[in-house]
């Protein structure tokens, strides 16, 4: 089978959450540096892949895709075999609320406390902060009585979520209060292909 190009950042969370995708439908990826530090996002050819210049882009033989929940659905559809993403309309929604949430409460919340510990980032964090806690609040109640975001079974849902939340620490978000969440990650990353983003000695993952 052929590779799947997989322009990437290891410590972008957007990048992790397609790369997690790929593992977990255990597809051949070639994983393609994308070097942010040395602005390689903001250069011509780059932006011919996307021209917003962040990553990930997913180039599957000529299928080009930007956006890592636009290539959740993508793989989730072509390659899952009915998992992964519900046709029901009732489930497709539960997911999309979800994948809302990420590019909303999440990359405002963990996502952007994050990126002032790990990238100096000049954000106000004690908002990135509030926020992140008031999203958790709201996911550990959701889980108490499933054991994924959307059912019992992992979806894209849950992939969308994981990186930035199991990364919040990183943010000096603590997720001691949150045992359903934290419960919820575990079970993530017992997931068959499971791989992991690179943690960070950042925030409360220094002493952690």
């Amino acid at each position: 089978m052929h590779a799947i190009k997989l322009y990437n950042f290891p410590r972008s969370g957007h990048a992790h959450r397609a790369e997690l995708m790929l593992s977990l439908l255990q597809l051949p990826t070639e994983l393609i540096l994308v070097d942010l530090a040395k602005g390689a996002h903001k250069q011509p050819e780059f932006l011919a892949l996307n021209s917003f210049g962040q990553v990930p882009v997913l180039d599957d033989q000529g299928v080009v895709l930007a956006d890592s929940n636009a290539i959740l659905v993508y793989l989730a559809q072509k390659y899952g075999n009915g998992r992964w993403l519900p046709t029901d309309p009732v489930g497709a929604a539960r997911v999309q609320r979800w994948l809302s949430v990420a590019a909303g409460p999440i990359a405002f919340g963990p996502a952007r406390a994050r990126l002032i510990t790990v990238f100096g980032a000049s954000f106000n964090a004690d908002e990135a902060i509030t926020r992140s806690h008031d999203l958790l609040k709201v996911m550990d109640q959701e889980l108490t009585n499933s054991e994924f975001l959307v059912g019992n079974e992992p979806t894209i849902a849950d992939v969308s979520a994981y990186s930035y939340i199991a990364h919040a620490p990183e943010g000096n978000v603590s997720l001691a209060d949150y045992a359903n969440v934290r419960a919820w990650l575990a079970r993530i990353e017992a997931l068959p292909g499971f791989v992991g983003m690179p943690r960070t000695a950042a925030g409360l993952q220094q002493t952690a």
